[in-house]
């Protein structure tokens, strides 16, 4: 194990901390379907002129 070895209160307080201040899951699918609409939109002005 390592030099710091935490009891289980403190790998509790640890684990949480971690949970709470990772950042949102990257949704891959979402984010393609947000460039889409974006390309979609910005070509359908283009045509309009």
């Amino acid at each position: 194990m390592g030099k710091y070895q935490l009891d289980y209160k403190g790998q509790a307080a640890v684990t949480k901390y971690y949970e709470k201040n990772k950042p949102a899951q990257f949704d891959k699918k979402e984010q393609l379907e947000k460039i889409r609409t974006a390309y979609l939109e910005k070509k359908q002005k283009q045509t309009d002129k």
